[in-house]
């Protein structure tokens, strides 16, 4: 198995933007104790090995675990990646929960499956992390994941809203932490074919094609041809919100003002 090297210019940059992400949005106190839950793939990885080289060099003492989910899916096998977790010396649990033979029998044919697969993997992650002491759970959702996020709510639930850098969850027993906010997720993929560890991959949600995600990774990819920096731009303008320019009542006051208008009827 190829050495991972924490020095490539790519692992230092996106280590970087880790950091800054943990001290911009404070996600990491003294003493906590972070669960990342890991899937296998390539972001929950990379954010796994990058969050081992921060806490080597952390300004607080906190500790981290990696805990994965066996859904039961055909041909599921993490014994390499467990394996490759061993060898960097980060503790691994793996629960066993068969979710699987739920979500095919719920889902109607034709159906997507992520919905309902990931609110029983979050669900008995959640549980876990609550169960077992754990203060933080990490997840590896980066930039390009948040943004998909939004144009999911803008066009298809009618809200403005993404993943939050930080959160508590709704049952109110957790705080997720997202350290890859900043990440592109094209860095992600060159990193992890530098690095060459072994993936997990997902035969479920991952077999279906079409999916609402994947049209607005495409609907990006297709601006960014006439807009090179969209995505860039894009995650700026998620921090940076103009409340008074929006239509929402409950976050500005849109009170009548009682000052009487000028002669020529143009002021509020």
């Amino acid at each position: 198995m190829k050495e991972i090297d924490l020095e490539l210019p790519l692992a230092v940059k996106i280590r970087k933007q880790m950091t800054r992400a943990l001290s911009d949005y404070h996600m990491i106190a003294p003493d906590d104790k972070i669960m990342v839950a890991v899937s296998g793939g390539k972001d929950s990885t990379v954010l796994t090995l990058l969050l081992k080289a921060i806490q080597k060099k952390a300004p607080m003492p906190f500790t981290f675990e990696a805990v994965m989910l066996d859904q039961k899916q055909p041909g599921f096998d993490a014994r390499a990646f467990a394996s490759f977790m061993a060898d960097q010396q980060i503790k691994l649990t793996i629960l066993q929960e068969d979710t699987y033979s739920i979500v095919k029998d719920k889902v109607e044919q034709g159906g997507t499956y992520c919905s309902l697969c990931s609110r029983l993997r979050r669900g008995i992650l959640y549980n876990y992390a609550f169960q077992n002491g754990f203060t933080k759970i990490a997840l590896g959702h980066h930039r390009d994941d948040m943004l998909e996020t939004f144009l999911l709510n803008l066009f298809y639930s009618g809200k403005l809203g993404s993943m939050p850098p930080k959160l508590y969850s709704n049952d109110h027993r957790n705080i997720v932490i997202r350290p890859l906010t900043f990440v592109a997720e094209s860095d992600i993929v060159e990193l992890s074919q530098a690095w060459e560890f072994p993936i997990v991959p997902c035969n479920l949600c991952g077999s279906q094609d079409g999916l609402k995600r994947e049209r607005m990774t495409k609907l990006i990819n297709d601006l960014e041809k006439e807009i090179p920096d969209i995505r860039r731009s894009m995650a700026n303008a998620l921090s940076n919100i103009e409340l008074s320019h929006l239509l929402d009542r409950n976050l500005f006051n849109f009170e009548p003002d009682l000052r009487p208008l000028s002669d020529d009827k143009t002021q509020l």
